[in-house]
């Protein structure tokens, strides 16, 4: 075909391509096999509380898990699987909250990463079982404030009170009698505001931790000294606490059965295929986000969070903005053998 008649507006048919929006799977039949599987291993009421690495524990999952547990009602005993990185920890008091309004008894299952606030939640349960992969972290607050400083790539950097407080200590042991306050030359990096609400957020930490394992722990003293040591005792926030650093600490915890571990481990596996990158690169400037980030899941319910979101390159900002968020938090339930998929409205 001869076509050095086309103009610039004018494109060739036979060269244009579609393109696919890349959307992930919802795997609702497998999850729920294994849930049942589960279900019958633990002997109790299962529930599922799973992030991926672009989600966190973060507004609204409190609702999400009670839209569960209101469908289920009142029980004796819940089982929680949490694999999560962690996120905020006002939220995590609100999880347990929910938790301990619909059963007396909680336990936390743990077989990979349950980090920061996640941790958090599982400070929430009467007994925690960990896998030989599983690990708690440290719960140090790091803050992201509007005026924090900024990476290379112009996007704002989160400041921890441990780095401030090190950075301090370090100081006055170098420092002589001709030496500078050391917050003269830490404001000009760091706003001042920002370390006064790195302050107030450790402060936050240890009350919303002391509150969690009150709701289970009578001896306020013995929560207020777990509190303490997963606030200050870490030199990194990302330390991982193993089943043996977490009998020291004084939480009750044991070996999680191999079964069930290999179960969760699948479980596991099934979410991270569901929570996919799911990218569509229209063009270098321009991206479509369709990720699943945050699940929840009990008997015949599946809540989770999917992003819907434009991102355009601002190449003059040198960052990444948002556009056209469509994202939503969204529901399958199995009513009379049918699966029901519906957007689930949470403002």
């Amino acid at each position: 075909m001869d076509n050095s008649n086309l103009t610039e507006t004018e494109e060739n048919p036979a060269d244009l391509v579609e393109l696919v929006i890349s959307n992930p799977p919802i795997l609702f039949h497998k999850t729920q096999k294994l849930i049942d599987k589960i279900e019958r291993e633990v002997g109790a009421t299962f529930l599922t509380y799973w992030t991926s690495v672009n989600g966190s524990v973060s507004t609204d999952d409190a609702t999400a898990v009670h839209e569960i547990l209101q469908s289920l009602g009142e029980q004796k005993h819940i089982v929680l699987f949490i694999k999560s990185d962690g996120g905020s920890g006002m939220e995590a008091l609100r999880i347990v909250h929910v938790l301990r309004h619909y059963a007396p008894r909680i336990t936390v299952l743990v077989p990979l990463d349950c980090a920061s606030a996640a941790t958090m939640i599982a400070l929430g349960a009467d007994e925690i079982q960990m896998g030989p992969l599983a690990y708690l972290t440290a719960v140090d607050t790091s803050l992201t404030h509007s005026l924090s400083p900024v990476d290379n790539y112009n996007s704002l950097v989160s400041v921890s009170q441990d780095e401030l407080l090190r950075t301090v200590a370090l100081w006055r042991k170098e420092a002589n009698a001709n030496s500078d306050n050391p917050y003269k030359a830490l404001f000009e990096h760091i706003h001042p505001l920002v370390i006064g609400a790195v302050d107030r957020s450790i402060s936050l930490s240890i009350k919303i931790c002391t509150e969690i394992l009150s709701y289970h722990m009578d001896d306020q003293k013995r929560a207020e000294e777990i509190s303490l040591r997963l606030n200050n005792d870490y030199p990194a926030h990302e330390y991982p606490i193993t089943l043996r650093e977490a009998k020291r600490i004084g939480l009750n915890v044991k070996q999680l059965p191999p079964q069930v571990n290999q179960l969760l481990l699948e479980l596991n596996k099934t979410y991270s295929e569901m929570g996919q990158r799911a990218r569509t690169y229209l063009d270098k400037h321009h991206v479509r986000d369709n990720e699943i980030t945050n699940v929840m899941e009990g008997r015949n319910l599946q809540v989770y969070y999917q992003n819907g979101i434009d991102r355009h390159y601002r190449t003059e900002e040198r960052r990444w903005v948002r556009t056209n968020d469509e994202s939503y938090w969204r529901k399958i339930e199995r009513v009379n053998g049918r699966m029901r998929k519906d957007i689930f409205h949470i403002r």
